[in-house]
Parts: structure tokens; sequence; C-alpha cells
């Protein structure tokens, strides 16, 4: 059996990673903790169901692939124990940052105990390295220090808290020892629903790229994400979700021009061409949002989770961040 085990984000810096002759076991972590439920009051097993039932519900995935998936990363990890090493592959984006967080705080909690945790995490994309690149990467890890536990567990907590005031304390701390996380954090932030708009960052880019010209999916996407973000986190899996949020509700947002109306997101077993060839356009309602003359929480309503932060809200309401 290897003495090694990889950790990473996905399946894509795994490839890179065997591509430059990395020795040892590969792990993906594959789940997109921005979204969804994540509540530190559950325990392993429990948050495990709970992320199952989430990606099942969406739609990304077939409940018995996904529920393998989760018990499969679960068992490796509790399988550490005696391991050689552990290294730990991440990114500096969000999507990233909030996986390291719950791996080191796996390991700081409950362990199991490797004979050596080492981390690599630069502001680079793994799934894009060279091998070359790669190799020196992996030369170059460091061994996780009890001062990064220690934020990871405390960021972590107030990540999975019901509190979102927490993660504005963590903040005023000093992070510096996981250098990419406070950026991260603050992205997180810009989730919670404008006190204005009543769209979240991500909504509103989404809606300003396409009231900006662009009328396709496929074409919002960039615009919207990647040419607007520091450090790009967002999966197009995702992204679909947001522009279906934004359409399939009582006063939609969002349209396709001309056709099915609803802007519906591809699920696992469909195929996605159509969705993203479609046009797509702003709704009377999704301009007023945008210009803050309405607000999508009043006109819709809330139900979302953030972490540990259960958004919800029946439409009419006044919305008032929850931190």
């Amino acid at each position: 059996m290897h003495r090694i085990l990889h950790v990473t984000n996905g399946d894509s810096a795994i490839e890179r990673l065997l591509a430059a002759g990395i020795e040892g076991e590969m792990l993906a972590w594959r789940d997109v903790l921005h979204e969804g439920p994540v509540p530190g009051r559950l325990g392993f097993a429990q948050l495990r169901e709970a992320r199952t039932r989430f990606i099942v519900e969406r739609g990304w995935g077939a409940p018995e692939d996904v529920r393998e998936s989760f018990e499969s990363r679960d068992a490796l990890i509790d399988s550490c124990g005696g391991r050689a090493e552990v290294v730990l592959w991440f990114e500096h984006d969000l999507y990233d940052q909030l996986q390291l967080l719950q791996i080191l705080h796996r390991f700081g909690t409950q362990g199991p105990d490797p004979g050596r945790l080492t981390l690599i995490c630069e502001a680079e994309y793994l799934g894009m390295m060279k091998a070359d690149r790669a190799r020196s990467l992996f030369a170059a890890r460091r061994e996780v220090t009890p001062d990064q536990v220690r934020i990871a567990m405390q960021a972590w907590s107030a990540f999975t808290s019901p509190d979102g005031s927490r993660i504005a304390r963590v903040l005023e701390d000093d992070t510096t020892a996981l250098p990419f996380l406070a950026e991260a954090l603050r992205r997180h932030l810009e989730e919670f629903p404008s006190t204005r708009t009543g769209l979240s960052r991500s909504e509103q880019q989404a809606l300003e790229a396409i009231a900006g010209g662009v009328d396709t999916v496929a074409g919002a996407f960039p615009a919207a994400h990647h040419q607007r973000e520091a450090a790009v986190f967002l999966g197009d899996t995702v992204f679909a979700w947001y522009l279906e949020r934004m359409s399939d509700t009582r006063i939609p947002l969002l349209r396709h021009p001309d056709g099915d109306l609803t802007v519906r997101a591809p699920r696992f077993d469909e195929d996605p061409s159509r969705f993203w060839q479609a046009r797509v356009a702003l709704t009377d309602a999704g301009h007023a949002v945008l210009a803050g003359a309405e607000n999508n929480v009043a006109l819709n309503g809330i139900d979302r989770w953030l972490g540990g932060v259960h958004l919800v809200a029946p439409a009419g309401r006044p919305w008032l961040p929850p931190y």
C-alpha cells in the first residue's frame, strides 16, 4: 500500500499529479462547500449525509454515486493513521480554502494522525499545472504548523456557525499563517444578499453581464465570473443553478427570450449542450432589482444555506443580513 496520500480539490488536479509522476494514493475532495448546508452541530457522518442530500436534490449526481463518493472519501481519511505522510494540495480561492479548512479541522479535532501532514497552497490553479511545476511544488511542500491548524479550526467553526458575525470576527484576527484565507472568507460574506438589491455578488455579476449585452448562457458564465473575480472559484454546474434560481421563482429575474421561458439548469444525466447554447435575458423585474428599485428577497423570499447560516424569509419581508 502507498504510504503517501495526496488530497486535493478535484479530478483535474489529480490528472496533473499523475502526469507529473507524483507517487502515492490520490483523493479528490469534491464538495462545493460554499453552497448548501454545512452546520457545525452535525457530526462528520451526519454532515456527509446532509451534503449528499443537498447535492442529490440539486440534480448534480445520482444518489448512489454521491453517497459512495463521500463514504469512500471519509473511509480513506479514516485510514490515514500510520501513513508516512498526507500531502494537502489546494488553491487560493474560496472553493479550495473551505475544503482546506474542513480537512485541517478534521485532523485537528478527530485525527487520525499521519506521520507527517504537509501543505502545498499557492495562488495558482492546480488543474493547469505543468509537470515540472507539480514536481517543484511537491519538493517545496512544508509541514502543516500548529498555528495553521488552530486558525483553520477557528475559521471552520465560524463558517459552520448559525451566527454569520463569527466570520467577521475571524477576519479581525491574524490569519496570515493561512495567507489566502482572509480574502476567501471576505468573498464568502459577499454571497449574503445585499440589503439594497437582495442579490448575492455572484447573482449581481450574472445579471450585470447579461444586462450588458451577453445574451447566451455560455457567454454569461465567464463574463460574470472569470472576468470579475480575483480568484476564480465557481464551477459551471453551480453557476447554472444560480441562473435557474433567478428564473424559476415567483417573480423571475431571468428568462429565455424564446421557447421555454424558464431557465432550467441541466441535471447530471441530461445533455447540457442545449442549456449552454440558449439565449437568456433579464425580465423587467430583473432590471428593477439590478437598479436597486426592487429587492429580490422582498419579491421572492429566500431559502438558502451559506455554511452554517440558513437564510430563510418569505416574500414581502424586509431583508437584513444575519451578521
